[in-house]
């Protein structure tokens, strides 16, 4: 741990969804200056997102599912367009995003590649997010998918090309999407067609 930063005081906030906690800090600055602040921190745990892609058909599949966040911040519809994605609980990033690629899409995918790790809001969410690609093939569809519980949860396959020009119109603006559309483009994995 950094030995500049201490942790003074924590209080629980809330754990009614995840936890939130706000947090009491001393920071010992480089000119040896100590300062002390409060910071409100929201966990939820760490999570993982991959990319499914089958190059024979130049296709990827994306999942479309409502999100009250993006709905109280301005998203009319409340819907957003993203990546197959879930927390790990208490399952490795492999276990978690193969489970969840089989849970909301129906496919029972074996071969995932893990490409890296990002935290996605650093200032006020301790959640990383572990990112996959994998290629899916119509014979490895085992289910309709559609997620468990209460997630409702369409599967949607778009040709590579439409995907991206989702992304430069504005239609998909769920970060971890855009980051691995992104990346299958500038690694090639996909030709856009």
């Amino acid at each position: 741990m950094n030995p500049a930063i201490k942790i003074v005081k924590t209080e629980i906030l809330s754990d009614n969804w995840y936890v939130l906690k706000k947090y009491t800090v001393e920071h010992t600055r480089k000119d040896g200056k100590v300062e002390s602040y409060m910071r409100e921190s929201y966990d939820r745990g760490n999570g993982a997102a991959i990319l499914l892609y089958n190059r024979n058909t130049g296709t990827v599949l994306l999942t479309r599912q409502f999100r009250l966040p993006s709905y109280v911040n301005g998203n009319a519809t409340g819907m957003l367009v993203e990546v197959c994605a879930g927390l790990l609980d208490k399952d490795s990033p492999h276990e978690c995003i193969r489970r969840e690629v089989e849970e909301e899409t129906g496919y029972l995918i074996k071969e995932v590649t893990k490409i890296m790790e990002l935290y996605m809001s650093p200032g006020s969410v301790t959640e990383m997010i572990h990112f996959f690609i994998g290629e899916y093939a119509p014979h490895a569809k085992v289910s309709v998918g559609g997620g468990i519980d209460d997630e409702e949860i369409e599967v949607i396959e778009l040709n590579f090309a439409d995907a991206l020009a989702m992304v430069a119109n504005g239609e998909i603006k769920d970060a971890k999407t855009v980051i691995l559309l992104q990346y299958a483009k500038v690694h090639g994995l996909m030709e856009a067609r």
